[in-house]
């Protein structure tokens, strides 16, 4: 089993170091999320993603309680929602999400998506750094932000966000976004690494793992890991979930990720952050 001190690590710019493979928890539902979440503790997950709109944070604490894991060796995320922006529903949030998961901080609190028509994002985005003052959330970011709404977050606040949490997989790599966030020190969390479970179906991604002794789903969680981003793919499946943490045991040659850089095609699967609306 992979420990603590083997998982390979991103340090964000605020001097955190946060573990690069994780476990997500989008639509595993309420009811199955402690159970969920105990299996992927037991395989060696440290790391989960949760999010006020998962409605399952509750069971993401009673799987951390009933786990006896030491508060310090994991990294718990979670998200504002979207009709939390502003700031006194933004501090009421991140105290409701405190105590449904049953913690006295989050180790990562994000920004879920900009929804700029409404034009609250920098609001909320000054209320999280508030939250990280109080020591409520130990480091603080956004997801689904493109340049023009992080160039105003950094024009009209005082702190850069730590992480970014994009869509991106093979055939959706968003390089223009990715170099931006680069450039500015924002490390890049890729949800739906794996499309949604669509794995590239292609021969020479067939090669990459036969070489490897892996599957098509693992050297694609390797090629985001190799790239230096963090992921955290989520299954309800044991098995699944074993699978997708035995990729520590391996790296990609350099032709091996020209490979999937070469499959970007564009192809969102989620809602387009400059245009999402749902509240």
């Amino acid at each position: 089993m992979t420990s603590a001190s083997t998982m390979p690590t991103v340090r964000l710019n605020d001097g955190t170091q946060i573990p690069q493979l994780g476990f997500g928890v989008f639509q595993v539902e309420p009811e199955q999320t402690q159970s969920v979440v105990e299996a992927a503790l037991e395989i060696g997950y440290r790391h989960l993603d949760t999010a006020a709109a998962y409605r399952n944070e509750k069971g993401v604490g009673e799987a951390i309680a009933a786990s006896g894991i030491p508060r310090a060796d994991l990294w718990i995320t979670t998200k504002l929602w979207n009709a939390a922006h502003q700031r006194d529903k933004a501090l009421a949030a991140i105290d409701r999400s405190l105590e449904l998961l049953g913690l006295d901080y989050v180790d990562l609190y994000l920004i879920h998506w900009p929804l700029p028509m409404f034009d609250e994002y920098v609001e909320a985005w000054k209320t999280l750094e508030e939250i990280a003052a109080s020591g409520k959330a130990k480091s603080i970011g956004v997801s689904n932000f493109l340049p023009e709404h992080l160039e105003r977050v950094f024009a009209e606040s005082d702190v850069v966000p730590s992480v970014n949490q994009i869509e991106l997989h093979p055939e959706f790599q968003q390089r223009e976004l990715v170099e931006f966030c680069r450039a500015h020190d924002i490390a890049i969390e890729a949800w739906s690494p794996l499309a949604s479970g669509n794995i590239v179906d292609r021969e020479d991604v067939a090669e990459i793992a036969e070489k490897y002794g892996k599957t098509p789903a693992q050297v694609t969680l390797r090629w985001h890991l190799d790239e230096g981003r963090i992921v955290f793919p989520k299954s309800n499946n044991p098995g699944r979930q074993k699978e997708n943490f035995e990729i520590l045991d391996f790296s990609l040659t350099a032709e091996e990720l020209a490979v999937f850089d070469a499959l970007d095609q564009g192809k969102r699967i989620g809602a387009d952050p400059a245009t999402a609306d749902f509240r």
